[in-house]
């Protein structure tokens, strides 16, 4: 399985391929030896991630496939659905998901998420508009929708002086 590393912002990211798809992007705190990407997929993720981070990149269009059950399929497919630089709480999800009652199964779902960004799990928050559990840490989730929020101009996300 091709593996690329690259610096972000928030972190070194770990980007995996697999069969023609990008399986997985996470963000990790240890150092990796950053080296040219061993394919063009690889690349073109990082390059699509880059813009993300540059704030000129709010989708992106490679392909992804990422292991899981039908239902964390469906969770995934539903976090697509929210609109960069927007919030919902996970009792909103379960609701757009016609499924109220599954609120901890869609959160457990969502914390399995292998496509950090990509799929955005970390614009999911809790019903009291804390920034509950992610995977990279709750600063980075804060720093992610930030960034999104500093991107489209909306909000405040901080004092400054």
């Amino acid at each position: 399985m091709p593996i690329a590393y690259f610096r972000t912002p928030v972190g070194i990211a770990r980007i995996t391929e697999e069969d023609g798809f990008i399986a997985s992007v996470s963000i990790r705190d240890e150092e990796y030896e950053i080296e040219p990407a061993p394919t063009q997929l690889l690349q073109t993720a990082i390059d699509q991630l880059n813009e993300y981070f540059a704030g000129t990149r709010k989708d992106f269009t490679f392909p992804i496939k990422q292991q899981g059950s039908e239902f964390q399929q469906q969770v995934w497919d539903e976090l697509l659905r929210i609109p960069y630089g927007t919030t919902i709480t996970y009792a909103q999800q379960s609701n757009q998901m016609s499924n109220p009652l599954a609120i901890r199964a869609i959160a457990s779902a969502n914390g399995r998420n292998h496509l950090w960004v990509v799929v955005p799990c970390h614009r999911v928050i809790g019903s009291d508009g804390s920034l509950t559990g992610y995977a990279g840490g709750v600063w980075r989730k804060k720093w992610l929708l930030e960034h999104e929020a500093k991107v489209l101009g909306v909000g405040q996300t901080k004092l400054e002086f």
